[in-house]
């Protein structure tokens, strides 16, 4: 973690990290390496969230530890002293909104000084009885994520989503989300391979004419050694 956040911070990017857990360790942990933000999993609750914001911000605001070494040069060569002073107006903490019972308590969690509700919409429609079986989303779970856009809107929070194509991306970036993924690596790379080497192949006539020439081929080039 600590590699890839350097490597994010020196292209002019900011390094957001998604914890495993809502741990205080955790959170300490990639914040110290210099992550702009944190992404957080399975909010259920307000008290989670404040939970959360007590792990990453300083004191008086919260119970974060001060020393580490390593994130003033993710932000531009800052000072030790210049780091501590912007840090708690500038981390940002994104909640993951992925549950029946988030969706419940959505207008406390919105309440709370976090920065940024994420809608994990497969989890959230499988918590909701509404599970994507086929890349359709039920309208129950459409609702759930309207829902949770107004009191975003209503709090002053942003919002961000996990998307699966650019057409959806675009879709959501038109209803006013903030932040958006386009594609997932282990969705994109596999696809495009597996549409390129089906390219490649070609036809199933023109692969199996393919195979046989080669078959007739390399059996009358067997010489030498391995050949009879």
């Amino acid at each position: 973690m600590h590699e890839a956040v350097a490597a994010i911070a020196g292209c002019d990017v900011s390094p957001i990290v998604r914890i495993a857990a809502n741990e205080g360790w955790m959170v300490k942990r990639a914040l110290d390496s210099g992550a702009h933000g944190i992404i957080v999993p399975l909010i259920y609750t307000a008290d989670d969230a404040i939970k959360l914001l007590k792990s990453a911000k300083f004191p008086p605001k919260g119970q974060r530890g001060y020393g580490s070494p390593f994130p003033m040069e993710k932000f531009g060569g800052q000072t030790s002293t210049e780091y501590l002073q912007q840090a708690n107006d500038s981390l940002l903490t994104i909640v993951q909104i992925e549950t029946r019972e988030a969706l419940q308590n959505i207008d406390a969690i919105a309440k709370t000084d976090v920065d940024t509700l994420f809608i994990g919409p497969f989890d959230l429609g499988n918590n909701i009885g509404h599970p994507i079986l086929d890349g359709t989303m039920d309208p129950e779970l459409k609702e759930a994520i309207a829902t949770i856009q107004r009191s975003a809107k209503e709090h002053n929070k942003s919002t961000g989503i996990y998307c699966t194509s650019g057409d959806q991306a675009r879709q959501f970036a038109d209803q006013g989300f903030h932040m958006i993924s386009v594609v997932a690596d282990m969705i994109a790379l596999p696809t495009y391979l597996t549409s390129a080497l089906t390219s490649a192949k070609g036809s199933y006539v023109h692969s199996a004419l393919n195979l046989a020439k080669g078959a007739v081929s390399g059996a009358a080039k067997m010489t030498g050694p391995y050949g009879k």
